[in-house]
């Protein structure tokens, strides 16, 4: 009976204690998950990465994060990085650059920030002038549709050639446009072979992260876009991760007034577009 009385006992403990357990992992025991403070965060070619390893991360250590940089050789490469999970956010692209792969390939990507952005501009090696401008005249641009788009309308905005209406953004192909006062030569290429391609055409339509990697400037090029919000660099993420506070502390060091003073204070990122959000600093 004694042993009998013993192994009840012992039982009802354990049943205890398992309910115990139970109830602190159940939503009425208010014990929040652990936070993440490990994130992992990709870069295509070009200056964000220089920008986030110079003043973004060093906040973020700051707050306790471990961070980790993956750079990719290929923009494209980037946004799948992202569906799959190998990285937590990434910092090389505009709106509707994201908005068109998340069609593309099926992702949930959002904006949270906006990122000090160089705007398009028409550059060349063989002229000082648009005024040399005439039918025959090649022109580069790059071959993804968000970008070809910016710069055909550059071109547009010139008279060299004219958009044909309801052209989209993500669907943006090089049959969008016409000729205008011009039969231009359009030549295609990535868009980080431009800036070395230059000499094999009159012009070229150059994203302004590569001319200021390349130690050059933006203000020397001939014609400058006005670039829209939806062409505006952004901080991305996925969806899910929209409210969390690592997505919430990295959206407030791009904001902050530490990673404004750095980009004012750096002779390179003269001409860039400035998030909106630092009017409040």
């Amino acid at each position: 009976m004694k042993k009998l009385l013993l192994v009840l006992l012992v039982g009802v403990v354990a049943l205890l204690s398992a309910c115990g357990q139970n109830s602190n992992k159940g939503s009425g025991s208010g014990a929040a998950p652990e936070e993440k403070k490990e994130i992992t965060v990709g870069f295509g070619v070009g200056t964000y990465e220089e920008q986030f390893r110079q003043s973004i991360q060093p906040i973020l250590e700051k707050k306790g994060y471990k961070i980790n940089i993956k750079t990719f050789s290929q923009n494209m490469q980037v946004n799948p990085a992202m569906k799959e999970g190998s990285i937590d956010a990434s910092i090389f692209q505009s709106t509707a650059y994201m908005e068109a792969i998340n069609k593309e390939i099926g992702a949930d990507m959002v904006g949270i920030a906006y990122v000090p952005g160089a705007p398009q501009g028409l550059y060349s090696v063989k002229h000082t002038t648009l005024d040399d401008v005439k039918d025959g005249t090649t022109v580069a641009v790059p071959n993804d549709p968000v970008n070809q788009e910016r710069a055909l309308r550059i071109l547009e905005e010139l008279g060299w050639v004219k958009i044909k209406e309801g052209a989209g953004v993500e669907d943006f192909n090089i049959n969008s446009m016409e000729p205008d006062k011009y039969k231009i030569d359009i030549k295609i290429l990535d868009p980080a072979q431009i800036l070395v391609s230059l000499e094999d055409v009159d012009y070229g339509v150059v994203n302004g992260n590569y001319i200021a990697n390349a130690g050059k400037k933006i203000t020397d090029a001939l014609k400058i876009e006005n670039t829209p919000m939806q062409h505006r660099i952004i901080v991305s993420i996925n969806k899910k991760d929209e409210n969390t506070q690592w997505a919430k502390d990295l959206k407030a060091a791009y904001e902050s007034p530490e990673f404004e003073e750095y980009i004012k204070g750096i002779e390179k990122y003269d001409g860039f577009i400035l998030p909106e959000a630092w009017k409040n600093n």
